[in-house]
């Protein structure tokens, strides 16, 4: 019997925002209540690819706006036929940041907005998209903020409007970061639920008409 494929679920917000701790809990709860899960964080730190980005955002070594940026896409891309097969396994990811990071932090630099979308086009499409939102007070509170390069409150709020820009409400959910984990939590899961037992018919692809060709199946292939 084929399964159902499981649903992209993506994180995303200004840093503190309490993305990374809501993708854990989320991901711990489908797990607890019998879905497949997996958790995902961009960028991939483990990639050859990812150690230039951790270096860089580290402050230990710089790259143009540009290449930077497509290291950024190209930490993507390399996962996405890991992704796709899990998705048609039937697990559910759960992604801490993905393409609309990339975009934001790019384009609060001042790089073209259209031009920071491209090398992402043809991704797969979430399924849903959880934005957080965080009071500039709170983000300041939360341990460890201003240490990475793009940690800064003025460059936090561009970053902010430029999400606002790419804010879909066909498949975006604002949630409020300022409330407890737990109560935080409950409203993500409550929007989360809602796809988990839609069907969503075959994987998308971001910012095209196209759909992700591939045999569904209960065995995932390496």
């Amino acid at each position: 019997m084929v399964a159902r494929r499981g649903k992209l679920i993506v994180f995303e917000g200004c840093d503190r925002s309490g993305k990374s701790t809501q993708c854990a809990k989320l991901t711990d709860r489908l797990r607890k209540e019998g879905h497949k899960a997996e958790l995902l964080k961009f960028p991939d730190r483990t990639t050859s690819i990812g150690l230039i980005i951790n270096n860089y955002l580290a402050n230990k070594e710089d790259q143009s706006d540009e290449v930077i940026h497509l290291l950024f896409s190209a930490n993507r891309w390399e996962c996405m036929q890991k992704m796709t097969n899990l998705l048609l396994g039937g697990n559910n990811l759960v992604i801490d940041r993905y393409a609309y990071s990339g975009i934001a932090y790019s384009a609060a630099k001042g790089m073209d907005l259209n031009w920071c979308r491209q090398p992402d086009v043809g991704l797969i499409k979430p399924d849903k998209v959880i934005y957080m939102t965080l009071s500039e007070n709170k983000a300041s509170e939360r341990a460890d903020f201003g240490e990475e390069r793009y940690e800064k409150k003025e460059f936090q709020a561009k970053v902010e409007k430029i999400f606002e820009q790419l804010h879909d409400p066909s498949y975006w959910q604002v949630v409020n970061g300022d409330g407890s984990i737990d109560e935080v939590h409950q409203d993500i899961f409550s929007a989360v639920s809602e796809v988990l037992s839609a069907d969503c018919g075959p994987l998308q692809k971001l910012w095209t008409e196209e759909t992700i060709k591939g045999k569904i199946d209960t065995e995932i292939h390496d």
